[in-house]
């Protein structure tokens, strides 16, 4: 009688902790894919804000950007310049750091290197559906629209 009470006790001590076994919430969840969208591929500029953005496709510095995951680091181009910062994501909050770039002369009058900057400063927000990257303002207004050309890994 004593062993069948010291085996339905251990058992019972051994569902109840296994009970206590932490799960991700589904906020975490959805927090890492939205992640795993937005890093490690390379996003092209496809809008300012409503303005579509026309690029040849053999330009130098096409708008672009990359996001990467280890460094938290964003590196690109605004259309003239390389420019790069840092980063830090979360679920749908992006905050970029003030960035970084090259100064370099570029003659071209339809260069959207200044707009592209001035809505790269006030990203407050993004959003990824499959192959689209939305950045946008803190009241969700899109300041810039990308594209990714290939899956991510």
């Amino acid at each position: 009688m004593l062993k069948k009470i010291f085996a339905v006790g251990i058992l019972g001590t051994a569902i109840a902790l296994t009970g206590c076994e932490t799960t991700p919430s589904a906020s975490a969840t959805i927090e890492t894919a939205n992640l795993v969208q937005l890093q490690n591929r390379s996003w092209i500029a496809t809008h300012i804000g409503n303005t579509a953005i026309k690029t040849a496709p053999t330009a130098h510095n096409i708008p672009s950007l990359q996001f990467d995951a280890i460094t938290k680091r964003v590196s690109g181009a605004d259309g003239c310049n390389r420019i790069m910062g840092s980063y830090a994501a979360g679920r749908d909050t992006l905050v970029l750091s003030q960035m970084a770039g090259t100064k370099m002369a570029c003659l071209d009058n339809n260069n959207p290197s200044e707009q592209f900057n001035a809505a790269l400063a006030k990203v407050a927000h993004y959003q990824v559906f499959g192959k689209t990257l939305k950045l946008l303002d803190r009241y969700g207004n899109v300041l810039l629209q990308f594209t990714s050309p290939v899956q991510p890994r």
